[in-house]
């Protein structure tokens, strides 16, 4: 490089990016290799707890008969009422049904609405048989995601009244209830080692059910995405 074309503040700014881009690399691996260090101890403390009657019984403050069976169903009764509200009004989780579905609208192609005007469709007709089907795909998948996050925060759950101990299941939405993400908390603020791997082995069937909800969002999004 010449005398003439060197600029100390071209290079100033290089620097500072490829010091900025190293940063961001070494955050990624880092929360990467945290994340595989967290799943595997999880996984080597609480794989052993795991077994039918750990879903089936209640909980319990013996940690040999302790169960999820309370908190998995109250996670079901969560998220029945959780999509229910949120699917067509987008609160609870607001934010995200509504980026996602702002998304998923912008996303469709404007051709498609100008072809639909030009055959005579009314805006509500456009809307209804033409932008909707095409974005349904993305808005289903958005509340899908929104409502696995919604059965994985904690202090949200708190806050609407979830509790930390209930041995029976609900039978109704007024009736007191736990999920899984309160019930882990609960056990893993307990002294005993043993409440450390039951909270272990619920974060692990807690994970699944997360797994199972995301790849639901993606079979559904490409289902959707074939039909059309």
């Amino acid at each position: 490089m010449s005398a003439e074309s060197f600029d100390p503040r071209r290079e100033a700014r290089h620097r500072r990016g490829r010091i900025f881009r190293w940063l961001c690399v070494s955050a990624v691996w880092f929360a990467g290799i945290t994340l595989v260090v967290l799943l595997v101890k999880v996984t080597a403390d609480g794989l052993a707890w795991l077994s039918l009657d750990f879903l089936r019984n209640y909980p319990s403050r013996i940690p040999a008969r302790a169960g999820i069976r309370s908190a998995i169903l109250g996670t079901l009764w969560m998220m029945a009422l959780t999509g229910a509200v949120s699917f067509p009004l987008g609160v609870l989780i607001l934010p995200v049904v509504i980026i996602a579905s702002r998304e998923a609208l912008r996303a469709v192609p404007p051709s498609l609405r100008e072809a639909s005007y030009g055959l005579g469709a009314t805006r509500w007709q456009t809307i209804r048989y033409h932008v909707l089907p095409v974005a349904f795909p993305g808005i289903l998948t958005g509340t899908i995601l929104s409502l696995s996050r919604a059965i994985g925060e904690t202090a949200p759950l708190i806050m609407i009244g979830a509790l930390t101990f209930i041995a029976f299941a609900p039978t109704s939405p007024l009736d007191p209830f736990t999920v899984l993400p309160i019930q882990i908390f609960n056990w893993t603020a307990k002294p005993q080692a043993d409440f450390h791997s039951l909270a272990a082995a619920a974060i692990i069937v807690l994970l699944v059910i997360l797994l199972l909800m995301n790849a639901t969002a993606i079979l559904l999004r490409n289902k959707y995405r074939q039909e059309l």
